[in-house]
């Protein structure tokens, strides 16, 4: 009897391992596939499950032009997926006690205000990570200009009109989370950077992962920013997130990230050390915010037709084929990211592009999520978001072609 059950038992685990090596080369070639007709010059993936490296491979060339391949190695930009680990490093401090969550801003920031004062009184640290402060998106107070400080941008932030009243909607805010990297450093006594650095990425092995632009210059095996301009992929000039570090500015590879992933899922004590409390690691998860309908969420939902939307702590959310997925992008100029965790299904990805806006990233993952989540290859993600995407860039483009035909010369 003990004999049948063994055998039986090692008979599904090699069928289920069998299972999971054929979808990883399935998901192999239909990356690259994917990425050559997206025109990406080069892209990274890591998937894990299962607390295991399913794969982790680099995809065409680090910049065009050059024979440089991109490895697991390779060095992108994170940028807007780097808001999850500004939101860890503030659960750290609520698990030491230095922050509360529900305190308000200025009990850290004296010095912090925004245009409406009685809104600056009464913002809160959660706030900060949930973009439901009420005050509108404010990235020219930064955007393409590297040579700003910190300080001075946050200062700025007080000029910025409230647009809806304080947790009364959503919208996007780059400087809320550089102000929770302010906090941080309040509370904690150490600058952010060196905060994720010594908190987050040492003690989860992460040794080629950099807390901004800066620190990483001297990274030799980087990729390079592209843009398509007048029909033509090209390198470009980089873009630098410095300025909201916090927001936006890590650097990694996919191996380092990898690492990222599978603390996100949960496996949040690394080498005998609890790094998160199994119930602060939940509330980063917790929906926060509702999104509605048309209110910010990603245009791929009209692919996957979520029944809610809402925005944890650093992480857009919606239901998928029952499940809730916790996923974030990344973008700057020539760059682009997604992360996408399904933790029930201890199951998440991660991808890096170098040119602008390559949103096959979404369609990777969804794919990934249905081959080794749901163990379907029915559906090509690839062409599908490419025919939404490829429709959305042609009704943009017709729309600025109308606004410059209305315009007075004169």
């Amino acid at each position: 009897m003990k004999k049948s059950v063994w055998i039986t038992f090692l008979v599904i685990v090699c069928v289920q391992f069998v299972l999971t090596q054929n979808n990883v080369e399935i998901f192999d070639k239909y990356a690259d596939a994917s990425r050559k007709v997206w025109n990406v010059p080069g892209m990274s993936v890591v998937i894990v499950q299962d607390g295991k490296v399913l794969l982790s491979k680099g995809y065409g060339v680090r910049e065009l032009g050059k024979n440089e391949p991109v490895d697991t190695q390779t060095l992108f930009g994170c940028m807007s997926t780097t808001k999850a680990m500004t939101a860890v490093a503030m659960a750290m401090l609520v698990d030491e006690g230095k922050v509360s969550l529900d305190d308000s801003v200025t009990k850290y920031l004296p010095d912090f205000h925004v245009d409406d004062r009685y809104v600056t009184g009464d913002i809160r640290v959660r706030d900060l990570l949930t973009h439901n402060t009420g005050v509108g998106n404010a990235d020219f107070l930064w955007a393409w200009t590297p040579e700003l400080t910190s300080a001075e941008v946050v200062r700025r932030m007080q000029y910025a009109k409230q647009v809806y009243p304080l947790r009364g909607g959503f919208i996007y805010q780059n400087i809320m989370y550089l102000v929770a990297g302010q906090v941080i450093e309040k509370a904690s006594g150490m600058s952010w950077e060196r905060f994720v650095t010594e908190r987050i990425f040492l003690p989860l092995g992460m040794k080629n992962t950099f807390a901004n632009y800066t620190l990483s210059q001297k990274y030799a095996n980087r990729s390079s920013a592209h843009f398509e301009i007048k029909g033509k992929v090209q390198p470009i000039p980089e873009d630098i997130a410095d300025p909201i570090g916090p927001a936006g500015s890590v650097w990694s590879t996919s191996d380092d990230i990898g690492k990222w992933v599978n603390f996100m899922l949960g496996n949040t004590t690394v080498n005998g050390k609890q790094l998160l409390k199994p119930e602060t690691y939940k509330e980063l998860l917790r929906p926060q915010v509702v999104i509605p309908p048309g209110g910010g969420f990603y245009p791929t939902a009209a692919l996957t037709k979520p029944h809610w939307t809402t925005y944890g702590l650093g992480w857009f959310q919606h239901d998928y084929r029952g499940e809730m997925v916790n996923f974030h992008t990344g973008s700057l100029d020539g760059r682009t990211a997604i992360i996408g965790l399904i933790p029930d299904k201890k199951f998440g990805i991660y991808i890096f592009g170098n040119i602008d806006h390559a949103e096959v990233r979404h369609a990777l993952m969804y794919k990934a999520f249905d081959l080794f989540a749901f163990g379907d290859n029915g559906r090509d993600w690839s062409t599908e978001a490419k025919t939404l995407y490829d429709g959305l860039k042609a009704t943009g483009k017709k729309q600025v072609a109308e606004l410059k035909a209305k315009r007075n010369p004169n």
